[in-house]
Order: C-alpha cells, then sequence, then structure tokens
C-alpha cells in the first residue's frame, strides 16, 4: 500500500476519533502515508470547490489528542448522489489520483454500501461499524453505542432520582430509528418499569396504560418508560389529539405526531390517580456528542489497527466486528445480508416484572 485513506460517514458516534488515531498510529508504524477524507463520501466526489474541504494530510501531530473527543475530526454528512455509478466511479477516481489504494470506512449500513460500491470499482476497503444504534446484525457491537447507552442510563438515573422524590411516573425517549438497542440495554441497566421499541409493530398504548396502572395499584408511583424514537413510527393507530380533546387538554392539534411530551400527557389522562403528573424528557443528541467510553475506545483502538493490517496484506472489502468478544473480520457483502437479532426475551423480562 503507497497510501491509504479514512473517512467517517453516516451520523457521527462516539469512538469515530479513537478509531481514525488508531488507524494513524497504525500507518505510522509502516511507514504508510494517511489522507483524510472529510464529510464522508462528500469528499471523495469533490463536492467542494476547495481542495482543503474535500480532504487533508494526516500526520501524528494532528492526531495526537483526538482519540478521547466527541464527534468526528473529518466531519461526516450524507451523500445521496454516492448511490449512483458515476460518483461511484468519481470517488474510486479521486482516490486513484491521490494515489490511494486502500480506503477505511467508518459508519454504519449506508456507509457500508459506499465502502463496497468503491470495493467494486478496485478499491480496497474496509469497514469499521460506526453508529450508536447497534443495528448491524453482523457485530455484537458497533463504536458509539455503549457510549449513548452510558449517557442514558446517567441520565435516567438521575430523572429516577427526583421521580421518587415526587411520585411521578416519567417518559424517557433515546434514540433509535430503527433498532431498540439502546432502550432495551438502558432500561436493563436502570431498573426500568417499561419499554417501547419499533421492533414491536402496533404497539398498544392503552396495554402502555394498563401495565402504568398496575404498577400504580402495586404502589409504583414513579414508573420509568422508556421510549426509542422510532417506535412512534410503530405505534398502533391512536388518535391522540381527539383523546385529549375529549379529556379537555390543550396544546395538540390534528395532524401533529406523537412525541414523548404528547405521550406523556396521554399517559397522565389515563392513569388512575389524578393527582399524579407524567413528566417526559426527550436524551437526545448528548448520546452522540459524549467522549467514548473505555470499551468504545478499545474497540476502536484494536479496529483501527486491524483495519491497517488486512490493508498491509492486501486483505480487502472486509468489515470489523465482535463475536463472542472477540475482534473479527469478515466480507461486506455478507455482512450486509445479516439481519439484526432483538432480545425479545429481556424486552418480555422488562415489561413483566
Amino acid at each position: 500500500m503507497s497510501r491509504i485513506a479514512v473517512l467517517t460517514s453516516g451520523g457521527d458516534s462516539p469512538g469515530m476519533n479513537a478509531a481514525v488515531m488508531s488507524i494513524a498510529r497504525s500507518a505510522a508504524l509502516l511507514d504508510m502515508p494517511l489522507i483524510g477524507i472529510k464529510r464522508g463520501f462528500n469528499g471523495l466526489i469533490g463536492k467542494y470547490p476547495k481542495p482543503e474541504d474535500n480532504f487533508v494530510e494526516l500526520s501524528m501531530d494532528q492526531l495526537l489528542d483526538i482519540a478521547d473527543l466527541p464527534g468526528t475530526y473529518l466531519r461526516t454528512a450524507r451523500c445521496v448522489e454516492f448511490k449512483e455509478l458515476e460518483y461511484q466511479q468519481k470517488g474510486a477516481q479521486f482516490l486513484r489520483e491521490l494515489d490511494v489504494t486502500g480506503l477505511v470506512v467508518i459508519g454504519g449500513d449506508g456507509s457500508f454500501q459506499g465502502a463496497q460500491a468503491l470495493a467494486n470499482q478496485g478499491i480496497a476497503c474496509i469497514g469499521i461499524p460506526g453508529t450508536i444504534d447497534n443495528d448491524l446484525g453482523y457485530t455484537e457491537m458497533s463504536l458509539g453505542f455503549d457510549s449513548a447507552v452510558n449517557v442514558c442510563v446517567d441520565a435516567i438515573r438521575a430523572i429516577r432520582a427526583t421521580s421518587r422524590s415526587h411520585d411521578r411516573p416519567h417518559v424517557v425517549e433515546v434514540m433509535g430509528r430503527n433498532c431498540g438497542d439502546i432502550a432495551l440495554t438502558a432500561a436493563q441497566s436502570t431498573g426500568c418499569e417499561i419499554v417501547v421499541v419499533p421492533e414491536v409493530k402496533g404497539w398498544d398504548i392503552e396495554d402502555v396504560a394498563r401495565r402504568l396502572n398496575s404498577l400504580f395499584d402495586r404502589g409504583n408511583t414513579r414508573a420509568t418508560v422508556v421510549v426509542a424514537e422510532g417506535a412512534w413510527r410503530t405505534m398502533g393507530e391512536f388518535d391522540f389529539h381527539t383523546y385529549l380533546e375529549s379529556q379537555g387538554a390543550k396544546g395538540s392539534f390534528p395532524g401533529q405526531r406523537m412525541d414523548a411530551v404528547n405521550f406523556a400527557r396521554v399517559l397522565q389522562a389515563k392513569v388512575n390517580n389524578p393527582e399524579v403528573q407524567v413528566r417526559a424528557t426527550v436524551v437526545g443528541y448528548t448520546q452522540r456528542g459524549t467522549a467514548p467510553t473505555a470499551r468504545d475506545g478499545a474497540f476502536a483502538f484494536e479496529a483501527g489497527a486491524m483495519a491497517v493490517n488486512l490493508l498491509k496484506h492486501s486483505i480487502s472489502n472486509q468489515v470489523i466486528g465482535v463475536r463472542n468478544g472477540r475482534t473479527f473480520h469478515m466480507p461486506i457483502d455478507t455482512a450486509l445480508k445479516s439481519k439484526s437479532h432483538f432480545n425479545r426475551r429481556m424486552f418480555n423480562m422488562v415489561n413483566a416484572l
């Protein structure tokens, strides 16, 4: 390998910078010059007029202190154009003109599809999973998942402390567009009583209200309901605006989408005790913009080193992951066909107790 490159793509996740740092260290040990592609695949297609906005020569001096930084030093963005063959060929040619013969892509499912497209154009590619959702079926963990869960755990523990103080149930919305792993793991880790995830299609608000009332009847007046953001899309039909209007509540309007605040308002209207107040908190982007945990940092270090080593030995078109606690690699196309596993047993356990 005369020169390799690295890019971060899709949503930012804690640990991306740690992985870039590891790649830089490993490349330096092998005297392999490193190029950083800026703003994901947009930099590959030369989307920005100034060359320095598309790529940068990376040195150890630049990257010495970024491993612990949140976000991504190389920036990130989504690139719709890269789904088209014309731009895939343009990206491959761009790398060849930079004398780059190997690329490390850090991102999620869409990023890996971009890497596979480049591999089809003759560019050796290695993928490192970087997404807080943990929705890549081939690996037990992805960069940022553990960090995001820990942010949620800290938030939920603080919320449950004040919920106990005031005898108030609480709805906590966490990230997870199509995958409820953050919600489920955070609920398991904090003793939450109810969890709602997008994997359960057509889930029923009435059922959640019944379970909340059952907890009330048993003396639990401070239950926590954890909801993955993607669960609003998979909710069963319920006209909450009409319902809230019928209860004399104001502040909603026809066509409004369900969210944590309105969910809390509906639950408050449905609980048996009219004096109880249900509150809501959206944890939001703090889950992404946090420093990586030790677990994410260690995986980033090992994955970065493995990526460079694979390219050195001309092993390409692979993605790196974790299986049985060990870092491993497998073909990109095989990984993309792997389906995520939903832990139904733990989901039922959280909601049953």
